[in-house]
């Protein structure tokens, strides 16, 4: 999420009420989390096991909760909790707002749109030309969609984000402030959902087609002419290329990569990076043509034990 203003570490530290180490007049455009970071930008880190990749990625500042050595050019705010000093800028900078009539404010349409009845649309919406969207569709906040979309019945675009922190007395979710994008001809089904970006983007590339009953995770990235059958469950920051087809029932975990021009057989389980050009089978999944010959051989053990 990019601020408004440029503001300076010495702002930031005050409006937490922390203090800081590193030049009080470094510059700060926004807020992300470590896999979008870039250059300028606040990221959080609240463990060890976490602190090298936080002070050494993109971010210019970081919230720390231990006084640690400073990266040249960068600064920290130390804080009790990083987590929730996070979401107070994020609260503070981008706040959810009601809504109260069946568009929001700030919304934005071209030419030639077909807006089916009991369609919800929040603030900050942009939609393009010639799109389509079916009854009971509901457009959440800083949502783009581009030209020739169209979104079916009772789909939700760009709802919160599933992004929550263990605490003792239960469950804090990380407040989402980024957008969805869906770009020319993409294809939404019925019943489907895709969930904003965190403080990044989710995006579904030029041409895709998702079916009824898929759900699409926060900060995930999908390519340009990729095609999802019902019941796909993609999880949150995965990286889809082009031209992908995940056949009925496929779940993707976060943070893989399946590269352009890969299937995915109906009802696997994808846990690893996919390599470019395969078909995949089977939960774990693997490659499909070995996975039939383990699946052949498995079903002949039967008959190698009543021999032995």
């Amino acid at each position: 999420m990019k601020f408004e203003r440029t503001y300076t570490l010495k702002e930031i530290a005050e409006f937490l009420n922390s203090p800081f180490q590193g030049d009080e007049n470094l510059k700060i455009t926004g807020i992300n989390e470590i896999h979008k970071i870039e250059p300028g930008e606040i990221v959080f880190v609240d463990h060890p096991k976490y602190y090298k990749k936080a002070l050494e990625s993109a971010a210019d500042v970081i919230l720390i909760d231990q006084d640690v050595e400073v990266p040249a050019g960068k600064g920290i705010i130390v804080c009790a909790a990083p987590f929730d000093a996070f979401n107070k800028i994020t609260r503070h900078f981008s706040p959810d707002k009601p809504w109260t009539h069946p568009t929001g404010d700030h919304f934005e349409i071209g030419e030639n749109n077909s807006i089916y009845p009991n369609v919800t649309i929040g603030h900050h919406v942009k939609i393009g030309n010639n799109c389509v969207i079916h009854a009971g569709a509901v457009i959440c906040d800083h949502t783009i969609i581009k030209d020739n979309v169209i979104i079916g019945p009772n789909s939700v675009i760009g709802h919160y984000a599933f992004y929550y922190k263990k605490k003792p007395d239960g469950f804090n979710r990380m407040h989402t402030c980024g957008r969805t994008i869906l770009e020319d001809n993409v294809e939404i089904g019925a019943l489907s959902t895709i969930d904003r970006g965190v403080t990044g983007d989710t995006i579904i590339g030029k041409g895709t087609k998702i079916d009824n009953q898929v759900h699409v995770g926060h900060d995930t990235v999908i390519g340009e002419n990729c095609l999802f059958a019902a019941n796909v469950g993609i999880a949150g920051c995965v990286v889809i290329k082009n031209n992908v087809t995940l056949w009925g029932q496929v779940g993707v975990v976060s943070d893989v990569t399946i590269h352009s021009n890969v299937t995915v057989l109906g009802q696997s389980g994808v846990g690893m990076d996919l390599e470019e050009g395969k078909s995949y089978f089977g939960s774990p999944c693997g490659e499909s043509r070995v996975k039939m010959k383990e699946l052949a051989a498995f079903k002949r053990l039967p008959g190698i034990i009543e021999n032995l």
